[in-house]
Formats: structure tokens, sequence, C-alpha cells
């Protein structure tokens, strides 16, 4: 298709994403909007994180200094919240974007969508809010306030369908085809004075603080009981981009084993795929990561652990059979998941144990070489920029 149609002077968006995988979505399109408009000057702002930033975009607002997790985070935050929304809503009524571009962030971008629509603003919609997995009443907010959603998962348009809701367009995942190591296990192991002989099991507790504070001590227990059995066994926690490595290191060193298992533990930043490349087996705390590790071939257990309030108040509105993103696309229980109440040192243990042997390790990678076919072809980011200046060119 040619690109004739688009070309214009200047495109002024408004983009708005709050976590961590979204930032990195959005930084993703933004590059993808300009290497399809190598002639248009092209404008972006809103509210982004370091990933957006390094890649031009106007932060009205920084939504990494917003990132929380759990109701009473959410009490506690309202005030910057709503500073966040007005500046925004200031910034549209002044520069007056050719469209928005809001990407996942439900509880902060369908308030936004409500307002974008009632003053005639195009909403495109990136990365579908997990409506399928709980609050589904929502969908009908986004039939009557999103012009054009642009979903990465293969079931959502379905979906979407059967709710009514046909302004859905599937462009695959952002991750197919982009998740790779820079560097092999021997290089992994070389730079983080780790044993290529001996197993390695990778331990990713999440990417915010409150996750790291109440997933990393189980994963902690888990390891001091693995190591009780097999002495030979290695282990990388695996630290955030977005998150401080001392804060980790202060989990460890409190840990009533922390002293001891620092002997065969590495702390990883900023080597998250070079990782899960090298290790043979890993826990990972649901969300994006476990798409990562299942698109690398890792064999893995989803845990995650929420407050006992958010627990019993928003654990009761999910509505899925699975929570890790790798099961949901299976459609199967592929990847052991260990919630809550079931996410507990001796039981990862067990898991991880048993996924470090030989015949089921082999087995698991098979089944996410196949897992990786159907999550889609490479491209998802253009795709998606394509799709973004068709709706606005017309």
């Amino acid at each position: 298709m040619s690109n004739d149609k688009w070309k214009m002077n200047a495109f002024r968006f408004l983009i708005v994403a709050g976590e961590a995988s979204g930032d990195a979505h959005a930084a993703s399109l933004v590059r993808a909007l300009r290497k399809i408009n190598p002639d248009s000057e092209i404008e972006f702002f809103g509210a982004s994180g370091a990933q957006m930033r390094a890649e031009g975009v106007d932060s009205v607002v920084r939504a990494d200094e917003l990132a929380i997790l759990g109701l009473w985070e959410i009490a506690r935050a309202l005030p910057r919240f709503w500073r966040a929304y007005q500046k925004l809503k200031r910034a549209v009524t002044e520069r007056k974007p050719v469209a928005a571009i809001l990407v996942d962030w439900p509880d902060f971008n369908l308030r936004l969508a409500r307002w974008l629509h009632r003053r005639k603003v195009p909403v495109i919609y990136y990365v579908s809010p997990q409506l399928w997995a709980w609050r589904s009443y929502r969908a009908r907010n986004m039939r009557r306030d999103v012009g054009l959603l642009l979903s990465i998962l293969p079931f959502e348009k379905d979906w979407y369908a059967a709710r009514g809701m046909t302004h859905v367009e599937y462009v695959g995942h952002p991750l197919a085809g982009e998740v790779r190591a820079t560097y092999d296990r021997n290089e992994f192991c070389r730079r983080n004075d780790l044993d290529t002989s001996r197993p390695i099991i990778a331990l990713l507790p999440g990417s915010r603080q409150k996750e790291l504070v109440r997933i990393l001590p189980p994963m902690l227990d888990a390891a001091t009981k693995i190591s009780r059995k097999r002495s030979d066994v290695q282990f990388a926690v695996v630290v955030a981009p977005n998150r401080d490595p001392v804060e980790a290191e202060q989990i460890i060193l409190a840990h009533e084993q922390g002293a001891k298992l620092r002997q065969s533990l590495r702390l990883v930043h900023h080597e998250t795929r070079e990782t899960l490349a090298a290790a043979d087996a890993a826990a990972v705390a649901s969300g994006t990561a476990t798409l990562e590790a299942a698109l690398i071939g890792t064999p893995m257990v989803v845990v995650y652990k929420e407050s006992f309030l958010n627990w019993h108040i928003l654990g009761r509105m999910i509505t899925t059979e699975h929570y890790g993103l790798v099961n949901l696309i299976a459609g199967r229980r592929l990847a052991t998941e260990l919630i809550q109440n079931d996410f507990a040192g001796t039981r990862l243990a067990i898991e991880l144990l048993a996924l470090i042997e030989p015949e089921r390790n082999t087995s698991m990678r098979a089944e996410l070489k196949v897992l990786a076919q159907e999550i889609g072809e490479p491209g998802a980011s253009d795709r998606a920029a394509r799709a973004i200046m068709e709706i606005t060119s017309r």
C-alpha cells in the first residue's frame, strides 16, 4: 500500500501508557509510525515512561511515577492521578492532536477515552485491557468511546464481536519475532560468574515494588529448599529494568537464608532475555514476562501474590480459567500456575525441580515452540502503525 495518501506536513498524537510493558509497546509503535512516515513531521505528547521518552515523546505526565498496585495504593495515589488527568486534558485542548493512542492502563485510559470521545478526538486503543478476564462490563464503554481497537491477542477480536464491538483489528503481539537474547548461555555465565555445566533457575518477581516485596520472598524460600536437594543448582534473580537492584538485594539479605543463598544466587539487571535464554527453568510473575519466557522457550512456573485485601476484593472478579498469558493464549494449563495461597516456597520448589528434569524440560520446550508459532508473525508494531494512519487519514 502506498503511503502517499498519508503525507501531511505534520501529525500530532496524544499517546498514553502507564505500565512498563505498555511503555515498551508504545515506544515500538512510535518508532513504527515514524518509519512509515519518513517525510512527515510527527509529534507525540502524553503520559510516558522511560522508553517512550527515549523515542522523543514529550512527557506531559511521567507515567512511571504513577505505577501502583492494589486498592490501598490506588486510594493514596488518587490526587496524583487527578493531577495527571487534568494535565493531559489541558494539553489536548492546547495542542489539538489528530488522534489519541491509548495503550492498556484501563483504569486511567477508559476514563480519558470518554472525555476525548465527547470532545470528538478520535480514540485508538492499542493493547486491549484484559476485559475478558475481569470487569467485562467495560466492553460497552469501549464500544461507545473507542474508534478503533488494535488487538494483540488472537482470541480478542471474537470476544469483542460477541459483545457488539466490530471496530477491532488484530495486529498480532508486539513481542512476536522480537524476543531474543543478544548473547548465549556461555557468555551470560561468564558475565555473571556462573558455571555453564550446572543447572540455572531464573527468578522473575515482577516490575513493581510491591511485587518484589510479595513475590521475591517465596521465590527465595523455594531456592533454599531446592539448594538442600540439589546443591548444584544456581539461581539468577532478574531485576526489572525500571527497578533498582538495591531493592532486591535488601529483600535477599533480610531473608533468613539470604547470606547463604548469595553463594549460588546472582542479581541480574538489564539482562532479562539473556537470563531466560540461559536458564533451564524459571519462576515468572504473571504478566508480559511469561510471554517473553514462552517465546524464548524457557520452561516456567507462573506465580503471583496479591495483598489479602486486594485478593479478596479484586480476585473474585477474575472470570478466566487461567491467569498467565502463556496459558491464556494456549487455551490450556501449559505452565503450572501458583497463585496467592498456592504460591509458597515448598510447592514452587517441587515444580521447579520437576521442570529441570530432562524429560519434562524437553517436553515443555517443544510445547512452547508450538505456542510461539501461534502468537503471530513479526511486525505487529508496523501493522498497528499502518492501521492508525489509515483511520487518521480518512
